[in-house]
Parts: C-alpha cells; structure tokens; sequence
C-alpha cells in the first residue's frame, strides 16, 4: 500500500516538473469550446470510465456553477457499441462515431494506458482524416507511437498508476478550462 502510495506521488511530482503539456491542452480544450465546438472522449475500461468523468466535470460543473461546456464520451451508447461491434468490429466502435459526430474544430482526446487500444487508434486516425485536433492520454508505453497530434504521458508503466495520474491531470485541466472559459 505504501510503495503504491509513493509511486502515485512520485508520478504526480514528475509531472509538477513541467505543466506546459498540461496548459496547452487546457487552452486548447477551452478554445475548441469558446469557439462553439465539442470535446469527444474515448477509452476502454477504466478509461472509459475516466472519459466518461471529464465529460461529467464539463457538460455538469467543477468548481463553478456556469454554463454546461459541449462535451461527449464515445462509451456511452451501448446500442452503438453493440450495433458497430456487432456489424462491423470492435475496432470500428469509436472511428465511425467520430466520423458521424466529429467537424472540424472539435477535439478528440482518446486514453489509453498503454498506447496500443486499436479502437482508440483509428479514432484518432478518423479524427486527423476530418481535421479534428487530437490528443492521446497514455503512459511510457504508448509514447510517440499514436498518431495523435500531442500525446500528454503519464510516466508510468502500470495501468493503475497510469489511470491515477491522468484522472488527476484531467481535474487540473478541467480547472483551469473553467478559469479561462469564465473567469468570474
């Protein structure tokens, strides 16, 4: 318990070494939404569910009482998944929503622990062929190997540590996309 207690803050320090990658995304999370436009999500498992958390912290609230912020997570509808899956393939299930819900100016962010979901790859790639801005969140495993347009890396290799970092990072940015999107 403790050794997984120390390896969280240790995670968590690394990344306090450089929040630059954090605040990109969150101006360009806010700006996609000031300019009208929607943040998908995507994961598998506990990914899934973490995406599902953001979207929750937009579209609800965070700290403030405000605005709803246009946010969706692709795991969702489960007569999509089952009808994508079941048709075509469980590759296909995130890909094909991006492509029907998706416009330029949107952004995608998908989260994969380790880099590799292919369901969350050819999201990605639908979402670069639409020229919708992508991020992939993804620990040391997955590091330059998604295609996606900035990677934020959790700096870690286990699947646990990976989640706990990112669901932090995620509240962090969050915050600071209500800072900027309503400063009062």
């Amino acid at each position: 318990m403790q050794q997984s207690l120390l390896e969280t803050a240790r995670i968590l320090n690394e990344l306090s070494q450089d929040t630059s990658k954090i605040e990109e995304i969150a101006l360009l999370w806010a700006n996609c939404l000031r300019g009208g436009n929607k943040i998908m999500f995507c994961g598998n498992g506990g990914s899934a569910g973490d995406s599902q958390h953001m979207v929750g912290e937009l579209v609800g609230r965070f700290y403030k009482n405000r605005e709803p912020l246009a946010a969706v997570s692709l795991s969702t509808d489960t007569t999509v998944l089952t009808a994508v899956s079941n048709d075509y393939s469980f590759e296909e299930v995130y890909s094909r929503q991006v492509q029907a819900l998706g416009k330029q100016g949107d952004v995608l962010v998908g989260i994969s622990t380790s880099g590799s979901s292919r369901n969350v790859l050819k999201a990605i790639k639908a979402a670069t062929d639409l020229n919708i801005f992508t991020v992939c969140v993804t620990g040391l495993s997955g590091k330059g190997i998604t295609g996606a347009d900035m990677e934020l890396i959790i700096p870690s290799l286990e699947t646990p540590r990976i989640q706990e970092g990112y669901f932090s990072v995620g509240h962090i940015i969050c915050g600071l996309v209500e800072q900027i999107i309503f400063p009062n």
